[in-house]
């Protein structure tokens, strides 16, 4: 019997056969107690009472699959003689459940290193149906074609795996709609959300936004030299970066407010007699483990300020001189040298 078929309905039972003849043949007939059924007499044209079974409840194959029922034929004699025979009523299914998910929603974390062909999760879904209508196949719902294009399912186990490999610096996380779909028709949904784990895969890098050079020697300390940007796309200990200048350039490093901008100031007078130009590396390191380094290289040149004086060779000359030497005679050449450079290098003597 079909657990789509509406109370009420009768299905004919086999008629007991009486060898007997007279009242000694006359039989009646008894159900086993069963709130789902009931015996009803159909009479028959030659005066015979048909037992029939009438479903009295509406059946639910989830809840019970069959029946046991045992009919009993008693003839009307003295001493009564009965016989029985047992029924089985085996419920058929309707497909009257969909696919059932055991959660809404999945949360899954994936690293952005994960190989293509990687298992994602292995989802699956209950149809309380039989047969074909308990048989249910997985697939993805309607998603774009950027979710598509990284994640695939197995139609028969729903095996989730990595189609295509991840980048955390480009999705952070992923939303899958799943679908289970049973031999009848019927769909379930629920969403796997795939959570992107952030490897160190990326070194800091350091841009130049300005530089001043050259800078003049004269300069205060303080002056701002060089403005410049550390970015490391990382997130968390990844992509906290720490910063320092190798040598022993005049500069000092200054981190802004928000620290992705590092300004370059000076922090010694200069002196370009000293050092014309300076040539600077700026290393940046994150805080991953191992940690990645981006480095930028810097040349600063010193602008010459006149801040030395020409300085003689001697400080004092003693020249002898014939008394009769001729006028315009050549006595001595003093020579004066200014460590400056251009104009203010420049010796003029008077």
């Amino acid at each position: 019997i079909g657990e789509w078929t509406p109370p009420g309905a009768r299905f004919p039972l086999e008629m007991a056969q009486d060898a007997d003849v007279g009242s000694n043949s006359l039989l009646t007939y008894q159900l086993t107690s069963n709130p789902s059924f009931s015996l009803v007499m159909k009479e028959s044209p030659d005066g015979s009472n048909q037992p029939e079974l009438v479903l009295e409840t509406a059946l639910d194959r989830e809840k019970q699959s069959s029946f046991e029922l045992v009919l009993t034929a008693v003839d009307a004699g003295d001493p009564v003689r009965s016989g029985t025979i047992k029924i089985r009523v085996n419920v058929t299914d309707l497909n009257d459940n969909p696919p059932v998910f055991g959660q809404d929603r999945y949360r899954v974390r994936l690293r952005e290193d994960a190989a293509p062909g990687s298992r994602v999760l292995n989802i699956s879904a209950s149809d309380a149906d039989s047969g074909s209508n308990a048989r249910i196949n997985y697939g993805f719902g309607k998603m774009p074609a950027k979710v598509l294009q990284k994640f695939m399912m197995d139609a028969e186990s729903g095996m989730i795996t990595l189609k295509e490999g991840l980048d955390f610096e480009d999705t952070r996380s992923y939303t899958l709609l799943v679908e289970a779909k049973d031999g009848g028709g019927l769909m379930a949904q629920c969403k796997v959300v795939v959570e992107v784990l952030d490897v160190n895969d990326n070194a800091p890098e350091i841009t130049v936004l300005s530089l001043s050079s050259p800078v003049p020697e004269d300069a205060p300390v303080g002056t701002v030299v060089a403005l410049l940007n550390v970015h490391d796309p990382d997130s968390g200990e990844n992509g906290q970066v720490s910063c320092e200048l190798s040598g022993e350039a005049p500069l000092s490093i200054v981190a802004s407010p928000g620290g992705s901008y590092k300004v370059l100031v000076l922090a010694k007078a200069l002196d370009r007699e000293e050092a014309a130009f300076h040539e600077l590396v700026l290393r940046a390191s994150d805080g991953g483990d191992p940690a990645r380094t981006g480095t930028a290289r810097i040349r600063v040149t010193v602008l010459d300020a006149n801040d030395n004086a020409p300085v003689f060779s001697q400080a004092e000359y003693t020249v002898r001189v014939p008394e009769d030497v001729p006028v315009g005679s050549v006595l001595v050449t003093v020579t004066a040298t200014d460590a400056d450079e251009g104009q203010n290098g420049n010796v003029k003597y008077s």
